[in-house]
């Protein structure tokens, strides 16, 4: 049975699922009809954060150009333009038992790709969602879904996993921002250029 999440809510997900060690973030979304003439590219992310909250270099930042990064803890399964069809439009595969020590956090974001110069935001996206999926079983874990909050942020942070102890957790984060990528990596201390 899956556990629906509402924004900010936060979950323990290793000690209530005993032997899940790897997961499968699947996300989705798909975008309001609307007459810009241009294809929405949304770009899932993860950023790998240390005790501060903020990543340090390229391999705490996974993303399609960079598809894999905490020691190949976390990866990404590869880069979808359209979104179309159902199902998740971008999958990120998290290996807690692989995770470096030092990693306490691993947020996963989505941004819109060149958003300003295409005239796009959030506000044009619905039915946006988060799963956790066990790898092994194939079993969907948990869910988030977005709902309608946001109108000009091109970059949201879906969701974030900590430790806690020995013990992994979900929250449901859902905050957006604006200035996309760059603004999001700004926020957990990298360098967009």
């Amino acid at each position: 049975m899956t556990i629906s999440l509402s924004k900010g809510q936060r979950i323990d997900l290793t000690k209530t699922n005993p032997g899940l060690t790897k997961v499968v973030v699947g996300l989705g979304w798909d975008t309001n009809k609307y007459s810009g003439g241009k294809d929405f590219d949304l770009d899932a992310s993860a950023f790998l954060l240390y005790q501060d909250g903020k990543a340090k270099g390229e391999d705490d930042f996974v993303f399609y150009n960079n598809p894999s990064g905490g020691a190949g803890s976390v990866t990404h399964t590869g880069d979808n333009r359209t979104g179309a069809g159902d199902g998740d439009d971008e999958q990120i595969v998290v290996d807690f038992s692989k995770v470096p020590a030092q990693i306490q956090r691993v947020g996963i974001t989505v941004t819109i790709y060149d958003a300003e110069s295409r005239a796009q935001n959030f506000g044009q996206v619905s039915n946006a969602f988060v799963r956790v999926v066990d790898a092994v079983s194939e079993r969907e874990v948990l869910r988030f879904d977005l709902g309608e909050d946001f109108s000009t942020e091109t970059a949201v942070v879906f969701c974030e996993f900590y430790r806690h102890g020995a013990d992994w957790k979900f929250q449901a984060v859902g905050s957006g921002f604006t200035g996309g990528l760059a603004a999001l990596c700004r926020n957990y201390g990298l360098d967009a250029q």
